[in-house]
């Protein structure tokens, strides 16, 4: 009985095992049959299409400071006052370091007086303007030779007539050129006194000059980068005491390789993004081009001003910096949205027919392309290998696309 079972068990199971295969064979082609008839994905497309591009060259910089002044003393003296420190704010003409100006004071003081006494001596006071007939000495000179003049004409008159003898002759007209002598040499003397005068002027011009000088002033409106004296320290004519930088705009001095160096002109835009500013770019333009390549690294050097309104970018900084070359090379534009990138490997879903196929792309840049004078913006991207000119993509649903998947295009996907 139990072997009969058995037997029974075995031929039951070598007949259930073909059903069931049969079965499974039907499900499977069933499911097949239903991939293939399943309902076509509505995408919208687009056109590859070709437009020349703004390239640009990719280069590395520092930036520097607009002006930078290394201020000295120009006088000697004792340190009375320090109104500033690191990282002050100032103005053009602002007071940077004070000198003692008591020294300087009395100079002045002593240089205005000797030119004051000039000036009475010379008649020159209330500001007159200097003539050596007005000078008292002179107009006295001048007086005698014509009273002596006027003598001698009357005694040649009676000399002639023979009525003064030839000694009161003689004795006239030797009074005569004395006077005419004693009025050259006033008017000489005048003269010298004036020179002297102007000396004395110019005496008074430096010591007023070095009482202004007790002052060290900012050349120029900026940022004090350092302040190297104290209340107390002494110092010596040409000696440095602070330095003042200019910080808006910067310098951005580049280096950019031969092969680039025809592409580069003066007014070319640069855009620049700093460590220390991550994630923001900044704006500048080229105002220096190098006419010669450095013969040791075959570069040009480049130099671009850049806005620094709010002092977000520092000198010093190492800058990584695009200039915009002068000439536009064609590129193949798509939609951004026709590109998806998994993993660092990007893809577009080209339409054939009814069916997507799918085509490992490279990327260049992105564009932002202006639609008239509407305010509509359209992103694209640049194809720079696997894709040609006028194939047209899928730009809607494409994460649901895979390779050979069923497509609808819309009718109103005219790009």
């Amino acid at each position: 009985m139990f072997r009969w079972a058995q037997r029974y068990s075995y031929v039951f199971i070598s007949f259930l095992i073909p059903v069931l295969s049969a079965g499974c064979r039907g499900a499977a082609s069933e499911a097949k049959s239903s991939s293939a008839t399943s309902a076509a994905i509505t995408v919208a497309t687009a056109s590859a299409i070709e437009r020349p591009l703004a390239r640009f060259i990719r280069v590395t910089g520092s930036l520097a400071a607009e002006e930078q002044a290394d201020v000295a003393a120009e006088i000697q003296g004792r340190v009375v006052a320090t109104p500033v420190e690191r990282g002050t704010a100032v103005a053009q003409g602002a007071d940077l370091i004070r000198i003692s100006a008591q020294e300087a004071e009395a100079q002045a003081a002593e240089a205005e007086a000797n030119a004051a006494q000039l000036e009475e001596r010379l008649g020159l006071g209330d500001g007159a303007a200097f003539s050596v007939d007005r000078v008292p000495e002179v107009a006295n000179a001048k007086a005698n030779v014509t009273l002596a003049l006027g003598d001698f004409d009357r005694a040649k008159m009676l000399f002639e007539k023979k009525l003064l003898s030839q000694a009161e002759f003689d004795k006239s007209s030797a009074q005569a050129e004395v006077a005419r002598r004693q009025y050259d040499i006033a008017r000489n003397s005048s003269m010298q006194q004036y020179q002297a005068l102007l000396a004395a002027r110019a005496r008074v011009s430096l010591a007023k000059k070095a009482l202004a000088d007790t002052v060290v002033r900012a050349p120029f409106a900026g940022v004090v980068g350092e302040r190297l004296v104290s209340v107390g320290d002494y110092v010596t004519r040409g000696m440095k005491v602070a330095s003042v930088l200019r910080t808006n705009p910067l310098r951005l001095q580049l280096t950019v390789p031969q092969q680039f160096s025809v592409e580069v002109g003066v007014g070319r835009p640069v855009s620049l993004e700093v460590d220390t500013a991550p994630g923001k770019t900044f704006t500048g333009q080229v105002r220096y081009v190098s006419p010669a390549l450095q013969t040791d690294s075959r570069t040009m050097v480049v130099e671009a001003v850049v806005p620094n309104n709010d002092g977000s970018l520092k000198p010093g900084s190492f800058a990584t910096a695009q200039i915009e070359q002068a000439s536009r090379q064609p590129g193949i534009l798509v939609p951004a949205t026709a590109v998806r990138t998994i993993s660092g490997t990007s893809r577009v879903f080209v339409v054939a027919s009814d069916r997507a196929e799918e085509r490992l792309v490279t990327v260049g840049q992105t564009v932002h392309l202006r639609q008239g004078s509407g305010e509509q913006v359209d992103d694209l991207v640049e194809i720079t290998s696997g894709l040609k000119t006028g194939e047209r993509v899928a730009t809607s649903n494409v994460t649901q696309l895979v390779d050979g998947a069923r497509i609808a295009p819309q009718a109103n996907s005219t790009r």
